[in-house]
C-alpha cells in the first residue's frame, strides 16, 4: 500500500501492517529545531526501556500521555552541567523529554521496508497513477472547493465527477485500441 509522508502516523502504520499489508512509504524528514539534537541521535535501549545520549546518560521512562506517548525524562541535576545543553533543550527546568509512542515498533518497521527493491518500486508508481488522478481533478474537474453542504452531498458530488473521469480514461483507451 503506497500513502504519502502525511500518512506516517503510529495508528495508521499499525492497521496496514496488522492486515497483512507492506507500507510503501517516503522518508520524512524530522521536524526537530534547527540547532538542536534530533531523537535519533539518541539511543533506544529496548531491553531497559530508556533512552541514551550522547553523554552516556539515561533518560527514564516517566509517563504515558493521553495520546499514547510514553514520555522519558532526563535528570534535570545531572543535565546543569552539561555541556551541550543548549543543544538539547530549552527548557525552564532544564530536563530532556523525549516521547515515543506505544505503537512507535510499527512505524519502524514501515520506514525499514521502505528500502526493499520492490516497495521502492510500488511508491515510484503511486506517483504517476494516483497523484496523477488528484491533480487533475483538482485542475481539470473542480475538487479544489465544492459549492455543497452535508457530506451525502459532497460524496454524491465526487463521485459523480470521479465516475466521469474514469469515462473519460475509458474513452481515450478505446481510441487508441481501434
Amino acid at each position: 500500500m503506497a500513502v504519502d509522508a502525511g500518512y506516517i502516523t503510529p495508528h495508521i502504520c499499525k492497521s496496514i501492517l496488522d492486515d497483512q499489508l507492506l507500507p510503501s512509504i517516503p522518508y520524512k524528514r524530522p521536524m526537530t529545531k534547527k540547532g538542536f539534537m534530533k531523537k535519533h541521535q539518541y539511543v533506544y535501549d529496548e531491553y531497559y526501556d530508556c533512552y541514551i545520549s550522547e553523554k552516556n546518560e539515561l533518560l527514564m521512562y516517566s509517563t504515558t500521555n493521553r495520546d499514547g506517548y510514553r514520555e522519558y525524562k532526563s535528570d534535570a541535576e545531572k543535565c546543569k552541567n552539561c555541556t551541550i545543553l543548549d543543544q538539547c533543550t530549552n527548557s525552564m527546568n532544564q530536563q530532556k523529554v523525549i516521547t515515543r509512542h506505544v505503537w512507535q515498533d510499527y512505524i519502524d518497521e514501515a520506514q525499514h521496508l521502505r528500502h526493499v527493491n520492490t516497495i521502492k518500486g510500488a511508491y515510484k508508481r503511486r506517483k504517476e497513477t494516483i497523484e496523477r488522478v488528484f491533480a487533475d481533478g483538482k485542475e481539470k474537474h473542480g475538487l479544489r472547493y465544492t459549492q455543497l453542504r452535508g457530506i451525502t452531498n459532497v460524496i454524491t458530488e465526487i463521485t459523480l465527477k470521479y465516475a466521469a473521469m474514469n469515462l473519460k480514461k475509458l474513452g481515450k483507451l478505446k481510441w487508441i485500441w481501434a
